[in-house]
């Protein structure tokens, strides 16, 4: 008989175990590498509507991968934008192709006949007042030349003597002049060292520079007839 009581009071004392709570699955939705937008249709207010069942809550909307259509924008073409910040300045006239023609031809006989002839040479886009016999130091190494190859210079934009001139637009035609320069050498200039500070710091810098330079001797300028241009 107390077995038996002990046993009911034993069961009185201990704690009922809660139940387990049901389990709910929740939809897994698969992620999607195209970036969402606002303006989208398919996820507008109309697409899901709250009396929808489990079943068409559980369905995913397809997002469609093409953009949405841009608006333009009224702009003025980029012709007439460049024209109003920049206006086109009136181009000076110059004299038809049948005058320089003429001209040329009758004064380049006499440009010919004078003596000392000198030229304004572009060489690497830098120009140089030569004449036959001079002697040009050019702040660079040439690449590709040895010393005693022989130069054609054939940009010039200044060609005459001591009575005529005759001016390129910007380079005169290579046809009407021969110049040539022979390479003698390269020339190196001392090592320089220049030590550079700067304030509130302890340390130096010492910077190196030894520059080369290449020296051309011009050794002929020949003017050539009209007949070359076919004049």
């Amino acid at each position: 008989m107390s077995r038996s009581l002990l046993r009911t009071l034993l069961e009185l004392r201990a704690p009922s175990t809660p139940r387990p709570a049901a389990q709910f699955k929740l939809p897994v939705r698969p992620l999607s590498t195209t970036p969402l937008r606002r303006n989208s249709p398919a996820l507008s207010d109309s697409a899901t509507t709250p009396n929808q069942n489990s079943a068409a809550a559980s369905s995913i909307p397809t997002i469609p991968t093409e953009a949405a259509p841009l608006v333009a924008e009224s702009r003025p073409p980029t012709s007439q934008a460049a024209e109003a910040l920049y206006p086109r300045i009136p181009q000076q006239v110059n004299p038809s192709t049948n005058e320089t023609q003429t001209t040329v031809a009758q004064l380049l006989p006499l440009l010919r006949t004078q003596p000392a002839h000198y030229l304004t040479a572009h060489i690497w886009g830098r120009p140089y007042l030569v004449t036959a016999g001079d002697q040009i130091r050019l702040p660079f190494k040439m690449p590709g030349v040895v010393p005693g190859d022989v130069l054609r210079l054939d940009r010039a934009s200044t060609l005459g003597s001591r009575d005529f001139t005759l001016k390129g637009s910007p380079y005169i035609d290579e046809r009407l002049f021969e110049c040539r320069a022979t390479v003698l050498g390269t020339e190196t200039e001392p090592m320089r060292i220049k030590i550079k500070t700067k304030r509130r710091q302890r340390r130096n810098k010492q910077v190196r520079s030894k520059h080369h330079f290449t020296i051309l001797r011009i050794s002929e300028v020949k003017i050539n007839g009209p007949e070359a241009v076919g004049l």
